[in-house]
């Protein structure tokens, strides 16, 4: 019953640290994409900069 116990126990924390370590990715990765289009916004000002000039 003790065994039983602690495998429950240990499943349910790494559930629990799976799920905040895919949070976790999940806010990279809106991060990155909203970092990938300020970068591609930047690009095209500067773009049509030099080719003012």
């Amino acid at each position: 019953m003790r065994a039983m116990l602690l495998i429950i126990g240990v499943v349910a924390v790494a559930f629990i640290v799976l799920g905040v370590l895919l949070e976790a990715a999940r806010w990279l990765v809106i991060i990155g994409a909203i970092a990938f289009l300020v970068m591609i916004v930047l690009a095209f000002v500067k773009g049509r900069q030099a080719t003012r000039r």
